[in-house]
């Protein structure tokens, strides 16, 4: 068999793939790799025509002297007794745009595949060659972005506080009654009915006595002394006249 794949990437990153098991491993399309086993190792279902046949086996990838590489694989199926054994020599070559991979071999098979059109298996395997070919040129490792200096948290300012407002002072009329008047109530209690009818106001109910006449006391703060005075100036003269005399 002979077949070309034509892949979008330069022949370095693809010796580069090729030389790495791990990415070889993952290019196999379908493989599902066994826990401890070699990097390319496992079961592949291949899909031909209608029908699935399902392998465990390995595959081997050598660089030789020429550039080239050999391709070893070897399988049996996991349902049957059938056995596929494959042996190919992978060349590259650069193109325009990228590397044109170059597959010739041979490959021999028993079990259910040969009971398949030949034409089917000839497609399942062009297919099972473009789609690793193409995974191949897709493995190489993605450039790490430089990393950027973490830029500090802005830290948040705390908002500041106002302080309480003085308490305002309250103009407005108590909404119960006053204390004269509740301590009034209390001091009646256990009078009589009619001590409590007719016992006078206190407090701020109490009647505003009538306003007293201050016209008298005035007078005889001022009279005392103008006596005094008037009686003082007739022993004067007197003590005159008699001197005179």
């Amino acid at each position: 068999m002979e077949h070309e794949v034509f892949v979008p990437v330069t022949v370095e990153r693809l010796r580069e793939a090729l030389g790495d098991p791990v990415r070889v491993a993952r290019a196999v399309p379908g493989l599902q790799q066994d826990a401890g086993a070699d990097p390319v190792a496992g079961r592949l279902k291949v899909r031909v025509g209608s029908h699935s046949i399902t392998y465990r086996g390995a595959v081997r990838v050598t660089g030789r002297d020429d550039g080239s590489y050999a391709v070893e694989g070897d399988a049996t199926e996991t349902r049957g007794t059938g056995s596929v054994t494959l042996a190919l020599a992978l060349r590259l070559r650069d193109a325009e745009g990228g590397t044109t991979l170059t597959f010739d071999g041979t490959a021999t098979a028993d079990g259910r595949v040969t009971e398949l059109p030949q034409d089917a298996v000839g497609s399942a395997i062009v297919r099972l060659l473009n789609r690793f070919a193409e995974a191949l040129g897709e493995t190489e490792e993605p450039e790490q972005p430089e990393e950027q200096p973490e830029t500090p948290r802005a830290v948040a300012t705390p908002e500041p506080v106002e302080p309480p407002a003085p308490p305002v002072d309250d103009f407005t009329e108590p909404a119960g009654p006053p204390a004269e008047a509740a301590h009034a109530r209390r001091t009646m209690i256990g009078r009589s009915a009619e001590e409590v009818d007719h016992a006078p106001p206190r407090g701020r109910y109490a009647p505003v006595p009538a306003p007293q006449t201050v016209a008298s006391g005035a007078t005889l703060r001022w009279a005392a002394p103008a006596a005094a005075v008037v009686l003082a100036s007739a022993i004067v003269v007197t003590r005159v006249l008699r001197r005179r005399r």
